[in-house]
């Protein structure tokens, strides 16, 4: 430090998660004993503003040039009292953090080692580390002001828009031909059962003709590099094979068309040509020839689209184009999939053709789907009299498929409940359920409705077996409110799948170096603190793609997730924490080893053959210096004698 440590000791009761298990007090009382401490207090709420006052007036009356805060997990408030250690004149970097909740109260609650002691220790080491820390300047860099959004689903649009409108450039991509995701997909929406056209596809129009957004649809991002406020993206956009500007969307390409092949918009239910329309509400409304399932393009096999477009819009040339942009901020909303029914063994494994999962028979719903809102069995087109809704099929099984709740299951099979008795009058809906789940703005009474004015029965109990016998699909399950089995021939079954990240999920989180939960969602920097932002910075999250959520939640974290990005783009220069790792330029030998072990693609050889750290893309994680074989690297307040003093203040010397 420069002249003689003069630290202090603030401990937080957390209510009752610390000072529950560990006294508070006599931590104190003790801290005031370690070397080079020179005062120590306790507060309820460390965090409050109170608290933070206790440490702004010890820094000021006491010349305090180190603090120490034993409280929670350094990434819950580690920032707070950074600030507040800046704002009472210090460098925030004098400022470590105990963590004697999750590291200790927490962990010993039920007895076994004594918390107090252990919280000593902890708070030891955190002055030992603080006493040899380094004042240091966050690194400030320049960045661009655009924004991309990845993926063109309710969440990503809602993101793109309200960029946009902030007045930053955007640049919406999408793998498919149109944007709109599921939600376009669906019929009505609950609990208001809203069309959700009429409430998606105006969103849609605007994002195509508002002036600040790029619109790159049947995109792919395939590459990205850079950092926080200056990345470098490179994004294909496939050929539609169709030119957008000649066409005029008379038809007569698709009318001749000799290919049909299964529709994905209606789920296999119904067939469309090779070029087509998605559907009439498309945006951008135009034509698409599918490559997969035209007869040939190299060699050229078929020419009937492009002899019957009198616009000359077929160009069987076209292909690839690979743009590079330069953003500054990237909004992450890739959605869901639903588990495939493939995978559910127990209902058949998708070799029933009567058994749908609930994009399959919103479809059915639809109006504007295969069946024109009539419910009609796949196999033979017969109105079906028996429905089962099976509920978490494929969530909440930890032991065969997922383990988490899918959050909107409860309430869209409730949706198809009713409205199945609205088309079906006299037939009859029944629902498999665990229990139900309906935390949301009017959804309880939503349910209750379902149940009481349609007569949907609802069975509480899993379902053991699906089978084919005698034309129908009988259901067997139990009834756990009479405690008896029960078994029902079905026309019709409908899965309530369980949402899963969507297929570019993974690759996008290497692109973008993100983490991936244990189920394969986006992993936020902090489920309550930060839930939108990634650990890294810069990427945030919207929509399905970071957990399972509804329209409402998706559209929210839509706006906040643009509300962040906003946020970064609007400030004049972005600042790196300096934490970073520091090369002895002597010592180095050149070997090259770090750079393959980098995570961040931080590190080069210079001109002199000499390892080179590039600060704004290191993120600290200490990957490389554990690894050099000459010991030429260190992180800076994270050298070896630092951590060497904090093993001995845990263990003793």
């Amino acid at each position: 430090m420069g002249s003689k440590p003069r630290v202090g000791v603030f401990v937080c009761h957390c209510g009752e998660n610390i000072a529950g298990s560990v006294d508070v007090a006599k931590l104190a009382e003790e801290a005031v004993g370690l070397e080079d401490v020179v005062f120590a207090t306790d507060y309820e709420y460390m965090c409050s503003d109170p608290g933070q006052n206790k440490i702004v007036e010890a820094v000021d009356e006491e010349g305090l040039n180190g603090v120490v805060v034993a409280a929670c997990s350094p990434s819950m408030h580690e920032e707070t009292f950074r600030n507040v250690v800046e704002d009472s004149g210090l460098n925030r970097y004098r400022c470590e953090i105990a963590n004697i909740r999750e590291q200790c109260s927490w962990v010993h609650r039920n007895g076994g080692t004594s918390p107090t002691s252990k919280a000593l220790k902890i708070i030891k080491g955190a002055v030992q580390k603080v006493k040899r820390n380094i004042p240091l300047e966050p690194v400030e860099m320049d960045h661009s002001d655009k924004c991309l959004v990845i993926g063109g689903g309710v969440s990503g649009i809602q993101a793109a828009l309200d960029v946009a409108e902030a007045g930053n450039e955007v640049i919406l991509v999408e793998k498919e031909p149109t944007i709109g995701g599921h939600m376009a997909q669906l019929s009505e929406t609950f609990p208001t059962l809203d069309c959700s056209q009429c409430i998606l596809t105006p969103k849609m129009v605007q994002v195509s003709r508002h002036p600040d957004i790029e619109l790159m649809t049947y995109s792919e991002v395939r590459e990205v590099s850079g950092f926080v406020g200056n990345y470098r993206v490179t994004i294909e956009k496939k050929p539609t094979y169709v030119d957008p500007d000649a066409c005029n969307l008379c038809g007569d390409c698709e009318d001749v068309c000799p290919v049909e092949v299964s529709d994905e918009f209606d789920e296999g239910l119904s067939t469309r040509k090779a070029i087509h329309i998605p559907f009439s509400q498309a945006v951008p409304s135009s034509y698409t020839l599918d490559e997969d399932a035209c007869l040939g393009l190299n060699p050229l096999c078929c020419t009937e689209c492009s002899d019957a477009c009198d616009a000359d819009a077929v160009n069987y040339d076209e292909s690839s184009q690979f743009v590079e942009e330069e953003v500054g901020a990237i909004v992450v909303a890739t959605g869901y999939d639903l588990y495939p029914k493939e995978e559910m063994g127990e209902y058949g494994a998708g070799s029933y053709q009567d058994v749908v999962d609930g994009l399959e028979f919103e479809r059915m719903l639809s109006a504007t789907g295969p069946t024109g809102g009539e419910v009609r069995r796949p196999s033979d087109g017969e109105v079906p009299n028996n429905v089962v809704f099976i509920q978490c099929s494929g969530s909440r099984d930890p032991e065969n498929h997922n383990p988490y709740c899918s959050k909107i299951c409860c309430m869209y099979t409730a949706k198809h409940a009713k409205l199945y008795k609205e088309s079906v009058p006299d037939g009859n809906a029944y629902v498999f359920y665990i229990d139900i789940r309906a935390g949301g703005k009017e959804y309880e009474e939503f349910i209750q409705e379902v149940q009481e004015e349609e007569r949907v029965l609802y069975l509480k109990g899993k379902v053991s077996k699906l089978e084919e016998v005698d034309g129908s699909l009988r259901v067997t399950g139990v009834d756990q409110t009479i405690g008896e089995k029960v078994e029902i021939d079905a026309d019709l079954v409908v899965l309530a799948q369980s949402i899963i990240p969507s297929d570019r999920a993974e690759e996008v989180s290497k692109q973008l170096n993100l983490n991936l939960g244990p189920n394969g969602f986006y992993k936020e920097a902090h489920p309550k603190l930060r839930p939108v932002e990634s650990i890294g910075g810069g990427v945030f999250f919207a929509g399905a793609g970071q957990a399972p959520k509804d329209i409402p939640d998706s559209v929210s974290q839509g706006s906040g997730a643009a509300a962040k990005a906003m946020d970064l783009l609007a400030k004049p220069t972005l600042s790196q924490d300096p934490q970073v790792v520091e090369i002895d330029e002597e010592r180095c030998s050149g070997c090259g080893l770090c750079l393959g072990q980098c995570p961040y693609g931080a590190l080069e050889l210079n001109s002199r053959g000499i390892a080179e750290v590039n600060e704004i893309l290191c993120e600290g994680c200490g990957t490389c210096v554990s690894g050099c074989p000459s010991n030429s690297l260190s992180l800076k307040n994270q050298t070896d004698e630092q951590v060497n003093e904090v093993i001995k203040a845990y263990v003793g010397d």
